[in-house]
């Protein structure tokens, strides 16, 4: 039964998987896993801690072919294998054909549909952190820990947040009511996982400014999150929170049995729960993403909630004493992929728009492809703020032999995602040597709508705005592209000509 969900899995993630686009959070996949083993050490030491393990794999699969297709690729088969996984929880659970409709809800969510095309670690952590789950099953039955402690270490490594896992396994055992040689073998192999992962949280502790712009949590948030897990067409997420409410009436078995319901209702709601109580009293540190392997839980939920209304008794009494005998399980388990059908029908213009490169924060393809419009060899270019050189990063050709008159040192030499920018000084020198600079930059910062931190950024956009004149302009969603050039004053020579509005 895990096969068909894994199937469905792969070609739904495969489905133009090559949309042309990436954004800067896979554009920093990108170009960072094409550096050296050394040059990424030193990264992340810096920034970028959480996803050092995630770069040292993607170093390895793009070391084969670096192209975006590549990039996602781990992600598709992650999501795949976690669609099967969430199938083979099910059946051992409660019956292969609860697997199945599990595994197939998995596979059409468009949560999960979106996170198996980007090229970021989440689709693994969310397979990862289900093969701890099926492994913790196994702990149960036959007291074997090892392999629970292995594999919920190497998904912590992923995302430090995978240890939130830890949380919701506690809770299944608790729900179970486990006896105390369980606890033992679990708490071990929580513990050694835990210390497994201490180093990292040490250094990622001192690297907590890269999620500064996070906001926290609201009411809004906590729903939003549930009509993702459940389904973003009314119909469907109503239908299928109704199935997760009535499973949860069989959360707790007898003593010793871990019930499907125990195992899908913490998984759900405990990682995004803790995540979100501790972001209203910290420093935010939620976003959807770092929860993705809480997903895997509601589809279990509603399959465990569709057991309990076909469980209903099996035969309902008519006068006279005659019965009517129960539906045939093939029967059943048809009925069931009808309803999955009509879940996928509901939510495929979702999952056929999320193919769309727009749909993503930025696009960083399009941005390169307007600038390459414009940019010629021996152009000046500033990027505004210093991250929106990512997109040369990430796309070097629309930018082959342009002058980056903000840049001292570049980011694979210096330990850092975007490089060492020279002082507010030497760039205004470099500025005043220059007839018309390209500018890369966040619209919000060129318009004023965001003040930026940097003095090499702030001193940059004075002298735009005081010596030259925007000749051109491109806009890329939140991005834009433009030219600025110094006006003809009477002593001084002909500017060159920018770029026809034609072309732009």
């Amino acid at each position: 039964m895990a096969g068909a969900p894994a199937l469905a899995m792969l070609v739904l993630g495969l489905w133009r998987v090559d949309r042309g686009g990436m954004w800067r959070d896979e554009a920093v996949t990108f170009q960072v896993a094409r550096r050296t083993l050394p040059q990424i050490w030193r990264l992340l030491h810096g920034v970028d801690a959480v996803h050092g393990l995630y770069y040292l794999l993607m170093h390895f699969v793009l070391a084969v072919r670096a192209d975006e297709v590549v990039l996602r690729l781990p992600s598709v088969a992650g999501a795949a294998v976690t669609a099967g996984l969430v199938a083979r929880v099910g059946a051992r659970l409660a019956r292969p054909r609860a697997g199945l409709w599990a595994g197939l809800l998995y596979a059409v969510n468009p949560m999960a549909g979106h996170y198996a095309q980007e090229g970021r670690s989440y689709a693994l952590v969310a397979a990862g952190a289900m093969g701890a789950t099926l492994l913790l099953l196994r702990g149960v039955e036959k007291g074997s820990w090892w392999g629970y402690g292995l594999v919920l270490g190497v998904t912590c490594w992923l995302h430090e947040f995978a240890v939130l896992l830890v949380l919701a396994h506690g809770v299944t055992l608790a729900l179970a009511r486990v006896g105390a040689r369980i606890w033992r073998g679990w708490g071990c192999a929580a513990v050694a996982a835990g210390a497994a992962l201490v180093p990292m949280v040490l250094v990622s502790r001192a690297q907590a400014a890269q999620v500064a712009w996070l906001r926290r949590p609201t009411i809004e948030t906590a729903e939003g999150l549930l009509r993702s897990f459940f389904g973003v067409s009314p119909g469907v997420y109503w239908v299928c929170l109704g199935l997760a409410v009535v499973g949860a009436a069989g959360v707790s078995g007898g003593r010793g049995k871990v019930t499907l319901a125990g195992v899908a209702l913490p998984l759900t709601l405990v990682g995004p729960g803790v995540l979100m109580l501790v972001s209203l009293s910290s420093p935010p540190l939620y976003v959807d993403r770092y929860v993705l392997y809480a997903l895997a839980g509601a589809p279990l939920a509603v399959a465990a909630g569709a057991e309990r209304v076909v469980a209903l008794p099996a035969r309902i009494g008519r006068p006279g004493g005659r019965v009517r005998p129960r539906p045939p399980s093939v029967a059943v388990t048809l009925l069931g992929l009808l309803a999955v059908a009509l879940v996928l029908l509901q939510q495929f213009p979702v999952l056929r728009q999320d193919r769309d490169p727009a749909r993503r924060p930025d696009d960083l393809a399009s941005v390169a492809r307007a600038a390459a419009r414009g940019v010629r060899a021996g152009d000046a270019v500033l990027y505004l703020p210093g991250s929106a050189r990512n997109t040369a990063l990430a796309y070097p050709g629309a930018f082959r032999g342009t002058r980056d008159l903000a840049l001292a040192e570049p980011g694979a030499g210096s330990g850092t995602l975007y490089g060492v920018e020279a002082p507010a000084g030497q760039v205004r020198r470099r500025l005043a040597g220059v007839a018309r600079v390209w500018v890369v930059a966040d619209r919000a910062v060129l318009t004023g709508r965001r003040t930026p931190r940097s003095p090499v950024v702030r001193t940059e956009l004075a002298v735009l705005r005081q010596e030259f004149r925007v000749a051109g302009e491109a806009v890329r969603g939140r991005d834009a592209v433009r030219l600025y050039v110094r006006p003809v004053s009477p002593r001084s020579g002909p500017v060159p000509s920018p770029p026809r509005p034609a072309r732009w």
